[in-house]
């Protein structure tokens, strides 16, 4: 069985990262097809896991848009046909919409769904009574159209995408300007591959925001930050958020000592001197940050950490023990790029 996924373009790589890790610590088999950049085919995923493995998926992504069940695929002068060979009573109940999206394909998209549409609709008896519902319809079939070929799918599970904008960091209770965007801290998380249950730590927890999308997938948490309006405001945000695994400290980076060794640490470290890093410069920071974690993970932990492109974290991983896996970099401002880091222990 197969999905297709529409995924953001707003990065080059990270859509296709972040699916690639989250296939890989849920343990989904499956064949990754790029058809083009935000259009990914994902094959023979085994049949008894389908929809699990579906509804997961739903559940972690950031970087993907949309993921539907695929019907089939279709040459474009084969698809009316192709409709109609379909029994349509195995995918749509009561009522539907059908919606088309392009992609480098020249075609009237409005047109397109009311042709298609009309095919689906006159392939019911009437005793079926099945209705067309453009507005929350109960059956969404996507039909996505690209260099004259068009793939046909049913959306099962709705990605939630409206949680990112309400987890904007102006939206939480406690707000402190500079925190990273929910999209970008969902999908730090999906890249240290944690699962449910796995202990994730964020030592410069801000106000919460990584945290937040770590235990919305089910890990359980531990927090903590130099300053201590940060760590209780990481609390209020977490409560807000209903999220009760967790633990939040008041303590300096170089004198965190976990009792129990995590099995992910996803984090953005402060840049520059300031009060959010007791006074210390980068370099300083990072470099003492390294040194510290390192006993507190597992020997298979992954650490996905953020950093200004100016840093160089190489020879501070060298000296450590780390090994850079992964790097991506997004443009924030003219003056700096933030680097997305995957590292984990060179042992």
């Amino acid at each position: 069985m197969n999905l297709l996924l529409i995924q953001s373009q707003e990065h080059d790589k990270l859509p296709i990262a972040e699916l690639n890790a989250v296939l890989e610590c849920e343990n989904i088999a499956a064949n990754i097809i790029e058809i083009t950049p935000g259009l990914v085919l994902l094959k023979n995923l085994k049949n008894e896991d389908f929809y699990k493995n579906y509804k997961r998926l739903t559940e972690r992504l950031a970087y993907t848009h949309e993921v539907h069940e695929l019907i089939f695929e279709s040459e474009k002068q084969d698809l009316k046909s192709n409709i109609l060979d379909i029994n349509w009573n195995d995918f749509i109940k009561d009522n539907f919409a059908v919606r088309v999206k392009r992609f480098n394909e020249d075609i009237d998209t409005v047109t397109c769904e009311k042709d298609l549409g009309f095919l689906i609709l006159n392939s019911f008896n009437k005793e079926d009574n099945i209705k067309v519902k453009l507005k929350n319809p109960d059956s969404f079939i996507r039909i996505v159209a690209h260099e004259n070929r068009f793939y046909v799918a049913v959306e099962k599970y709705k990605l939630n995408k409206k949680h990112f904008q309400d987890m904007k960091p102006h939206k939480r209770p406690f707000f402190y300007p500079g925190s990273m965007s929910p999209k970008l801290a969902r999908c730090m998380v999906n890249l240290s591959r944690i699962n449910s249950g796995d202990l994730l730590l964020d030592p410069f927890c801000g106000t919460g925001g990584i945290l937040i999308e770590a235990g919305l997938i089910g890990a359980k948490l531990v927090g903590s930050d130099v300053n201590w309006k940060m760590k209780n405001g990481t609390a209020i945000n977490l409560d807000h958020c209903d999220i009760t695994d967790y633990k939040t400290f008041h303590v300096d980076i170089r004198e965190l000592k976990m009792y129990e060794k995590v099995d992910a640490v996803v984090t953005d470290p402060p840049y520059g001197i300031s009060t959010s890093t007791g006074g210390v410069g980068s370099d300083e920071i990072f470099f003492e940050f390294f040194q510290s974690i390192y006993d507190n993970m597992k020997d298979d932990a992954l650490l996905c950490m953020a950093s200004p492109h100016y840093l160089d974290l190489n020879p501070m991983l060298d000296k450590v023990g780390f090994k850079l896996m992964e790097k991506y970099e997004i443009k924030m401002h003219r003056s700096l790029t933030r680097i997305i880091s995957v590292i984990k222990k060179d042992i």
